[in-house]
């Protein structure tokens, strides 16, 4: 029995299942592009601002390059940006793109959660579906004299309820992985910047506003 067959055979609900799993397959891929450490944290942008810092060139321009270069530029940026008020609004300024940077991360984990929640449930209601329309056939045409007739109509309508679990269970296993690795990149982050911007010397007179 190929793909085709089975999803025919597990009725119209069938389609709304594949469709979840394109979907969850497209996002769980750009998630996993997304999420990579070079590009979250670029091993470059530290080096890169410490040179600017030295040479006293973090002006508008730059701290603008820096935001939309990378999450973690997006964060030293908004820290060097209230460099000259003191460590605690340098702190929470940190903070702050912390959070923004962990919305834009969490992005699609959402939609991944609702296809993981719903998924069984639709195959369920096509098994359902599928069963009381067995059960209505044979009672209407041979009664339950074939046992084995009923049973094998019935073992092809579950097709439903697995196809549902195939798509829950990688998508449940994927989105719960992303939270942990935001979660995870989100403190690696703040925790840098923090301890970089503590331990850099940079001019109080840079334009940094």
């Amino acid at each position: 029995m190929n793909l085709f067959d089975i999803i025919k055979t597990g009725g119209w609900l069938m389609g709304p299942i594949v469709l979840c799993s394109v979907v969850a397959l497209a996002i769980v891929l750009e998630r996993l592009w997304a999420l990579r450490s070079s590009r979250v944290m670029p091993v470059q942008v530290i080096p890169q601002v410490r040179s600017l810092c030295r040479n006293k060139e973090i002006d508008a321009v730059q701290l603008r390059l820096l935001r939309t270069g990378s999450p973690l530029g997006a964060v030293l940026a908004e820290g060097l940006s209230q460099r000259g008020r003191g460590r605690a609004a340098v702190k929470e300024s940190i903070e702050q793109a912390g959070r923004q940077v962990v919305h834009s991360l969490e992005r699609y984990l959402n939609t991944l959660g609702t296809i993981a929640a719903i998924a069984p449930y639709l195959g369920l209601l096509g098994s359902i579906l599928g069963m009381i329309k067995v059960f209505s056939v044979f009672s209407a045409a041979q009664g339950v004299s074939d046992p084995a007739l009923l049973a094998r109509g019935i073992s092809e309508i579950l097709f439903a309820t697995a196809a549902g679990l195939v798509v829950a269970i990688p998508s449940l296993m994927f989105h719960r992985y992303f939270h942990g690795r935001v979660n995870e990149l989100a403190l690696r982050m703040e925790d840098e910047a923090l301890h970089f911007l503590s331990a850099l010397e940079c001019g109080e007179g840079s334009e940094v506003e």
